[in-house]
């Protein structure tokens, strides 16, 4: 069986986040062995409807898939316009959910993990940053 990185992407405020962070380095002083865990907190809904958006998945989807060496052959690949495609890919990079690395005169875009899991709290002081 292959190990599979997961993203967890929450929104809110990051106080879950903090805590939970805290209480891993508290484990990690105590000797404890501990999973590695990617972490994404998204501070506003409109941000986690960006990254779920169809054309988006289909992005990382394919990047995760194919592996383009640029954006033109992800555009390719996805039979899109390369200036949507540069735009997807730009908000997905600001969304911290890709990276580009310089390949020659190309930027090649890299996801990281092999799933999304996404937390959204239904409970308002956990959504305050969120809705401010």
């Amino acid at each position: 069986m292959t190990d599979t990185t997961t993203l967890t992407v929450r929104v809110g405020d990051g106080t879950t986040t903090k805590e939970q962070t805290r209480e891993r380095i508290r484990a990690m002083e105590r000797g404890e062995d501990l999973e590695d865990r990617h972490v994404l907190v998204l501070e506003d809904e409109s941000d986690l409807q960006r990254l779920l958006s169809p054309a988006n998945l289909a992005l990382l989807r394919t990047i995760r898939e194919h592996e383009p060496e640029s954006m033109r052959e992800t555009a390719a690949l996805v039979g899109r316009d390369f200036k949507e495609v540069h735009r997807n890919l730009t908000e997905l990079e600001t969304l911290n959910v890709i990276e580009f690395e310089q390949s020659g005169r190309s930027k090649r875009p890299v996801v990281r993990f092999d799933e999304i899991d996404i937390e959204v709290s239904l409970d308002t002081a956990d959504t305050d940053a969120a809705a401010a």
